[in-house]
């Protein structure tokens, strides 16, 4: 350990983020259009050779599958060169990843295909404002779908991929775990097994998207002797507070509907071992021991009618050092592995990608942080590969992975070291996340109206003095939020496609109290975590407390830049691991989110709840205005825990205004509001 430590302070001496020719912009200047050219032009290797379903055993005789892609002559005759490897863990079965790889990256069919994509996007165009089709299609130009498939491209060029079912998933026996212990050890045991092959030079890489990026991490905070650098898109390092139960609340959005994938398609059995004789019995014993993994907990959080009466698989995800708990942390301060982490501000993981590039204790360069503004399933977002953006994902790769497994001399450890797509606007290139020069202001809440939101429950304003005024704003669940960025979000961009939901906040507004500032006079960044302080009253022992942090246009369109949410019951965090203001504001809670520190709220007493918003890069031009608005509801964001909602009962909710106990909002600002 100590040896570790040194050896992390002697790089960050020797090698500092200014190493080589540094690229000066998100582009990345002369040093990307050499790696785009290195990933797009000819390769040493005209085919890719492809074992499929080799068996690899984990130490406790379960068996895994993988799919072997390794570089080949124009024949399909294999290498005999020992090559560095890739390792790509996956749940949603290696089947779709070598039909997906196969059908987009056919020399015949992909140029088609891309013709396809721009073809609907140009049709597309005239309904945009109506259904962005863009929104999924385009992760096909920008290289997204690569990372997540096989790039057939990288494999020419030098790199054996290996694609494998993890543990109760595809092909693969065993059941399915989820993240947990047994689940890692797989991953780790798999990296040693890819650098012991015949085919393999040692070096091992990782690369893949959401569940298969969350397991780089895993790997990673372990530093396994082979594993030399990896490529996680869009990972979590804390799923409960990430898609479980963010603020307390279950992640109703996605969680049904991914547990429902994922226990579906582990049920598609190997069609060819039935063929020829070889089909695995073991396999079929598993899944008919556990065909719904999950599905307990989940029914469990919906139906369980008081804490009193909640069962133990819901318990212990709600119990502190638990073993899905302590097994679902990133543990990202251990990694000593160079990484680039790919993100985005309204991706189901935000909670984490910056806070895990911020802990991993490796110098700018070793460590990479690009964080667009796209959701989850729109993976690049149409937002890469041209003047003035970051290089296409796949390209970026494959330079990531030349620069730490061959040991190029390509100076991709001097991109960046951050690159961040400021919301609504154009690309930047920092230094740091938040970036350097923001000064945290408090902007208060008054029933002031500001004239921009007559529609709403309530039009306030948002003014850096203490309002004087004593009263009330009373708001009431509702389920207008269906209809909002926070769902598309929680859809993994499915309900990006309708841009008068996710662009435009004014419908869900109708069942929110607003609090709008004066029109900025020059443009401002908002860089950082925002944290919303509420003095509130409940009429029931709990409620819900949810919030965002909008831009608002002078033609009235209200784009949200953030969100945030919380139980009032689990409003309780760890200062430990939360961050303050200069002034001790709290700026960045860091729930507790258990049973053992639940705080029932005293109907009609007052009581201080803190809401933290997702960090967040925007530019507010002038003209434009800030705007917080509270909701009582985030459907299907979040909708609260079975114990916790009936606690609520639905009653309404007030925000209590009184000069000795006021309710603001502490925002980073690249200047402050007069």
């Amino acid at each position: 350990m100590i040896s570790g430590i040194f050896g992390i302070l002697v790089a960050m001496l020797v090698v500092p983020a200014t190493a080589g020719a540094a690229p000066s912009t998100p582009s990345g200047g002369a040093s990307a259009a050499g790696w785009a050219a290195s990933h797009d032009g000819k390769q040493p290797y005209a085919g890719v050779a492809v074992t499929w379903d080799v068996p690899i055993r984990m130490s406790d005789g379960t068996v895994l599958r993988a799919n072997v892609y390794r570089p080949a002559n124009g024949a399909g005759r294999a290498t005999t060169k020992r090559n560095p490897v890739i390792v790509n863990m996956t749940p949603y079965t290696k089947l779709i990843t070598a039909v997906g790889a196969a059908v987009t990256q056919h020399p015949v069919l992909e140029p088609l295909l891309r013709q396809l994509v721009t073809a609907v996007n140009q049709v597309a165009t005239p309904i945009r404002d109506f259904a962005d089709i863009s929104q999924l299609t385009n992760t096909l130009r920008d290289g997204g779908a690569k990372t997540f498939m096989v790039d057939l491209d990288l494999v020419r060029s030098g790199y054996t991929q290996v694609v494998v079912d993890v543990r109760g998933t595809g092909f693969s026996q065993g059941k399915w775990d989820v993240f947990q212990s047994r689940e890692q050890a797989d991953t780790t045991e798999v990296i040693d097994w890819a650098a012991r092959q015949r085919w393999s030079n040692g070096k091992v890489g990782m690369s893949g998207v959401s569940y298969s990026a969350i397991n780089q991490i895993q790997a990673a905070n372990k530093n396994p002797k082979a594993l030399k650098a990896i490529f996680p898109v869009e990972p979590g390092g804390d799923l409960i507070r990430d898609i479980v139960a963010p603020g307390g609340a279950l992640g109703a959005g996605f969680l049904p509907l991914w547990l429902t994938l994922v226990n579906t398609t582990k049920m598609v059995p190997n069609v060819a071992s039935m063929l020829n004789g070889t089909f695995d019995w073991k396999w079929l014993a598993d899944r008919i021991s556990d065909p719904l993994t999950f599905y307990p907990q989940l029914l469990a959080a919906l139906v369980t009618p008081d804490i009193k009466s909640v069962p133990p698989q819901l318990d212990e995800l709600l119990t502190d050092n638990s073993e899905p708990r302590k097994a679902w942390q990133d543990k990202a301060e251990r990694i000593t592995t160079p990484t680039l982490i790919y993100g985005g501000w309204f991706d189901l993981f935000t909670n984490s990608e910056v806070r895990m590039y911020n802990k991993i204790p490796l110098p700018p360069g070793q460590k990479q942080l690009i964080m667009g503004d796209g959701y989850h399933l729109t993976i690049g977002g149409g937002q890469q590969g041209r003047r003035g953006t970051p290089p296409r994902l796949d390209v970026l790769q494959k330079a990531w992975f030349d620069k730490w497994l061959k040991g190029i001399d390509n100076q991709v450890d001097s991109y960046g070291p951050v690159n961040l797509k400021q919301v609504g606007d154009q690309w930047i290139s920092a230094q740091q996340f938040p970036r350097a020069g923001m000064s945290r202001q408090r902007l208060y809440l008054g029933d002031r109206r500001s004239g921009t939101a007559p529609y709403a429950v309530r039009d306030g304003s948002l003014t850096t003095g203490t309002p004087a005024t004593r009263g009330r704003m009373t708001v009431s669940p509702g389920l207008l939020t269906l209809c909002s960025r926070d769902s598309a979000q929680q859809t993994a961009g499915a309900l990006a496609l309708f841009p008068f939901c996710a662009e435009d906040a004014r419908i869900p507004e109708r069942s929110a109290l607003t609090f709008t500032t004066a029109p900025m006079r020059t443009t401002r960044s908002v860089s950082g975590y925002t944290n919303l302080h509420l003095n509130t009253v409940m009429d029931a022992t709990d409620g819900y407390w949810t919030a965002t942090l909008n831009d608002v246009a002078p033609d009235g369109t209200s784009k949200v830049i953030s969100s945030g949410q919380v139980m009032a019951s689990l409003r309780g965090y760890d200062r430990s691991r939360s961050q303050f203001a200069p002034n001790g504001d709290v700026i960045d809670p860091f729930y507790n989110l258990t049973l053992a520190s639940r705080q029932p709220v005293t109907p009609g007493a007052p009581v201080g709840v803190d809401i933290g918003l997702l960090p967040t890069e925007a530019l507010i031009k002038p003209g434009h205005r800030l705007r917080v608005d509270v909701f009582a509801m985030n459907v299907p964001r979040g909708l609260p825990l079975r114990p916790l909602l009936n606690e609520s009962q639905l009653k309404p909710q007030h925000i209590q205004l009184d000069p000795q106990r006021p309710s603001f909002v502490n925002l980073p600002l690249s200047t402050p509001l007069p």
